[in-house]
Protein backbone atom coordinates (compact mmCIF):
# COMPACT_ATOMS: atom_id res chain seq x y z
CA UNK A 1 0.00 0.00 0.00
CA UNK A 2 2.71 2.49 0.93
CA UNK A 3 4.70 1.46 -2.11
CA UNK A 4 1.74 2.48 -4.28
CA UNK A 5 1.26 5.79 -2.46
CA UNK A 6 4.94 6.66 -2.84
CA UNK A 7 5.74 5.23 -6.26
CA UNK A 8 2.41 4.58 -7.99
CA UNK A 9 0.81 7.99 -7.43
CA UNK A 10 1.84 11.12 -9.32
CA UNK A 11 2.57 13.24 -7.39
CA UNK A 12 3.32 10.92 -4.47
CA UNK A 13 1.23 10.79 -1.30
CA UNK A 14 2.61 10.50 2.23
CA UNK A 15 0.22 8.82 4.67
CA UNK A 16 1.79 10.56 7.70
CA UNK A 17 0.16 8.34 10.33
CA UNK A 18 1.25 4.78 9.64
CA UNK A 19 0.80 2.72 12.79
CA UNK A 20 -0.43 -0.72 13.76
CA UNK A 21 -3.88 0.61 14.72
CA UNK A 22 -4.31 1.98 11.20
CA UNK A 23 -3.76 -1.42 9.60
CA UNK A 24 -7.05 -3.26 9.87
CA UNK A 25 -7.30 -7.02 9.33
CA UNK A 26 -10.30 -8.99 8.11
CA UNK A 27 -11.09 -12.63 8.89
CA UNK A 28 -8.56 -13.73 6.26
CA UNK A 29 -5.85 -11.55 7.81
CA UNK A 30 -5.90 -9.26 4.79
CA UNK A 31 -4.81 -5.78 5.74
CA UNK A 32 -6.46 -2.48 4.91
CA UNK A 33 -4.58 0.77 5.43
CA UNK A 34 -6.94 3.13 7.22
CA UNK A 35 -7.24 6.77 8.30
CA UNK A 36 -5.94 9.02 5.54
CA UNK A 37 -6.92 12.16 7.46
CA UNK A 38 -3.32 13.34 7.83
CA UNK A 39 -2.18 12.32 4.34
CA UNK A 40 -0.22 14.87 2.35
CA UNK A 41 0.07 15.11 -1.43
CA UNK A 42 3.36 16.50 -2.67
CA UNK A 43 2.62 19.69 -4.67
CA UNK A 44 4.92 18.89 -7.59
CA UNK A 45 6.36 15.81 -9.20
CA UNK A 46 9.99 15.42 -8.18
CA UNK A 47 9.64 17.18 -4.83
CA UNK A 48 11.65 15.39 -2.14
CA UNK A 49 9.91 16.97 0.84
CA UNK A 50 7.34 19.49 1.96
CA UNK A 51 7.46 21.81 4.97
CA UNK A 52 4.42 21.24 7.14
CA UNK A 53 3.22 21.31 10.74
CA UNK A 54 4.25 18.09 12.46
CA UNK A 55 1.42 15.56 12.77
CA UNK A 56 1.34 11.88 13.57
CA UNK A 57 1.38 9.47 16.48
CA UNK A 58 4.09 9.41 19.18
CA UNK A 59 6.18 6.28 18.87
CA UNK A 60 5.75 6.15 15.10
CA UNK A 61 6.74 9.71 14.27
CA UNK A 62 9.86 10.23 12.16
CA UNK A 63 12.34 12.08 14.45
CA UNK A 64 13.80 14.00 11.50
CA UNK A 65 10.35 15.24 10.47
CA UNK A 66 9.56 16.06 14.08
CA UNK A 67 12.74 18.12 14.37
CA UNK A 68 12.85 19.90 11.00
CA UNK A 69 9.17 20.00 9.91
CA UNK A 70 10.33 18.40 6.64
CA UNK A 71 7.91 15.68 5.58
CA UNK A 72 9.33 13.06 3.21
CA UNK A 73 8.18 9.75 1.77
CA UNK A 74 10.73 8.18 4.08
CA UNK A 75 8.81 9.56 7.06
CA UNK A 76 6.29 6.81 6.25
CA UNK A 77 9.15 4.34 5.89
CA UNK A 78 10.22 5.11 9.46
CA UNK A 79 6.70 4.52 10.76
CA UNK A 80 6.42 1.29 8.78
CA UNK A 81 9.69 0.13 10.33
CA UNK A 82 8.20 0.60 13.79
CA UNK A 83 5.16 -1.46 12.74
CA UNK A 84 7.47 -4.20 11.46
CA UNK A 85 9.27 -4.27 14.81
CA UNK A 86 5.92 -4.59 16.58
CA UNK A 87 4.96 -7.53 14.37
CA UNK A 88 8.30 -9.28 14.83
CA UNK A 89 8.55 -8.82 18.59
CA UNK A 90 4.92 -8.74 19.69
CA UNK A 91 5.77 -5.60 21.69
CA UNK A 92 4.18 -2.10 21.49
CA UNK A 93 5.96 0.89 19.97
CA UNK A 94 6.49 2.31 23.46
CA UNK A 95 6.51 0.09 26.53
CA UNK A 96 3.73 0.61 29.03
CA UNK A 97 6.21 0.59 31.88
CA UNK A 98 7.23 3.65 33.85
CA UNK A 99 10.41 3.95 31.76
CA UNK A 100 8.42 4.12 28.46
CA UNK A 101 11.19 2.57 26.39
CA UNK A 102 10.82 2.88 22.62
CA UNK A 103 10.82 -0.39 20.68
CA UNK A 104 13.76 0.82 18.55
CA UNK A 105 15.89 1.28 21.66
CA UNK A 106 14.71 -2.05 23.08
CA UNK A 107 15.42 -4.06 19.91
CA UNK A 108 18.69 -2.22 19.29
CA UNK A 109 20.06 -3.17 22.70
CA UNK A 110 18.95 -6.79 22.31
CA UNK A 111 20.61 -7.08 18.90
CA UNK A 112 23.90 -6.27 20.60
CA UNK A 113 23.46 -8.51 23.63
CA UNK A 114 21.17 -11.35 22.54
CA UNK A 115 20.30 -13.61 19.62
CA UNK A 116 17.50 -13.11 17.10
CA UNK A 117 15.47 -15.92 18.65
CA UNK A 118 15.32 -13.91 21.88
CA UNK A 119 13.81 -10.91 20.06
CA UNK A 120 11.09 -12.60 17.99
CA UNK A 121 7.62 -12.84 19.56
CA UNK A 122 7.81 -15.55 22.22
CA UNK A 123 4.31 -16.76 21.28
CA UNK A 124 5.87 -18.36 18.20
CA UNK A 125 7.69 -20.68 20.58
CA UNK A 126 10.79 -20.72 18.41
CA UNK A 127 8.97 -22.10 15.36
CA UNK A 128 10.26 -19.78 12.64
CA UNK A 129 13.12 -19.51 10.17
CA UNK A 130 16.00 -17.74 11.90
CA UNK A 131 17.59 -16.37 8.72
CA UNK A 132 14.29 -14.88 7.50
CA UNK A 133 13.56 -13.39 10.92
CA UNK A 134 17.05 -11.85 11.01
CA UNK A 135 16.50 -10.40 7.55
CA UNK A 136 13.17 -8.84 8.53
CA UNK A 137 14.80 -7.36 11.63
CA UNK A 138 17.56 -5.90 9.48
CA UNK A 139 14.97 -4.37 7.14
CA UNK A 140 13.00 -2.92 10.05
CA UNK A 141 16.10 -1.39 11.65
CA UNK A 142 17.12 0.13 8.31
CA UNK A 143 13.66 1.69 8.03
CA UNK A 144 13.99 3.34 11.44
CA UNK A 145 17.40 4.90 10.80
CA UNK A 146 17.51 8.33 12.52
CA UNK A 147 18.06 10.20 9.24
CA UNK A 148 15.99 9.73 6.09
CA UNK A 149 18.99 9.50 3.79
CA UNK A 150 19.96 6.22 5.46
CA UNK A 151 16.50 4.66 5.09
CA UNK A 152 15.50 2.51 2.11
CA UNK A 153 12.75 3.53 -0.30
CA UNK A 154 9.45 1.73 0.18
CA UNK A 155 9.76 -0.16 -3.11
CA UNK A 156 13.06 -1.60 -1.91
CA UNK A 157 11.52 -2.56 1.44
CA UNK A 158 8.78 -4.45 -0.41
CA UNK A 159 11.31 -6.25 -2.59
CA UNK A 160 13.35 -7.37 0.42
CA UNK A 161 10.28 -8.51 2.37
CA UNK A 162 9.08 -10.54 -0.60
CA UNK A 163 12.37 -12.40 -0.55
CA UNK A 164 11.90 -13.13 3.15
CA UNK A 165 8.42 -14.51 2.55
CA UNK A 166 9.68 -16.67 -0.28
CA UNK A 167 12.13 -18.18 2.20
CA UNK A 168 9.21 -18.88 4.54
CA UNK A 169 9.55 -17.06 7.83
CA UNK A 170 7.59 -19.94 9.37
CA UNK A 171 7.80 -23.71 8.93
CA UNK A 172 4.28 -25.05 8.26
CA UNK A 173 5.63 -28.58 7.86
CA UNK A 174 6.68 -28.67 11.52
CA UNK A 175 4.41 -30.73 13.77
CA UNK A 176 4.47 -27.95 16.35
CA UNK A 177 3.41 -25.30 13.85
CA UNK A 178 1.01 -22.94 15.59
CA UNK A 179 -1.66 -20.42 14.70
CA UNK A 180 0.69 -17.62 15.71
CA UNK A 181 3.15 -18.71 13.01
CA UNK A 182 0.47 -18.39 10.39
CA UNK A 183 -0.56 -15.02 11.78
CA UNK A 184 2.97 -13.59 11.57
CA UNK A 185 3.52 -14.75 8.00
CA UNK A 186 0.09 -13.61 6.81
CA UNK A 187 0.36 -10.26 8.55
CA UNK A 188 3.77 -9.52 7.08
CA UNK A 189 2.33 -10.37 3.70
CA UNK A 190 -0.78 -8.26 4.18
CA UNK A 191 0.96 -5.10 5.34
CA UNK A 192 3.57 -5.09 2.65
CA UNK A 193 2.75 -6.08 -0.85
CA UNK A 194 -0.48 -4.87 -2.38
CA UNK A 195 -1.60 -1.65 -3.95
CA UNK A 196 -4.42 0.51 -2.79
CA UNK A 197 -7.75 -0.25 -4.41
CA UNK A 198 -11.21 0.45 -3.14
CA UNK A 199 -10.79 0.58 0.61
CA UNK A 200 -7.00 0.89 0.48
CA UNK A 201 -6.46 -2.86 0.66
CA UNK A 202 -2.88 -3.82 1.44
CA UNK A 203 -3.33 -7.43 0.43
CA UNK A 204 -5.02 -9.32 -2.36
Amino acid sequence: GLEYLHHGCNPPIVHRDVKSKNILLNEKLQGKLADFGLSKIFPNEGDTHVFTVVAGTPGYLDPEYNRLNKLREKSDVFSFGVVLLEIITGQPAITKTEEKIHIIQWVGSLLVEREVKDIVDSRLQGEFDISSAKKVLDIAMACVAPTSINRPMMKHVVMELKQCLENKITRPCDSNYTHENETLSSTLNSVSFDRISGESSLAR
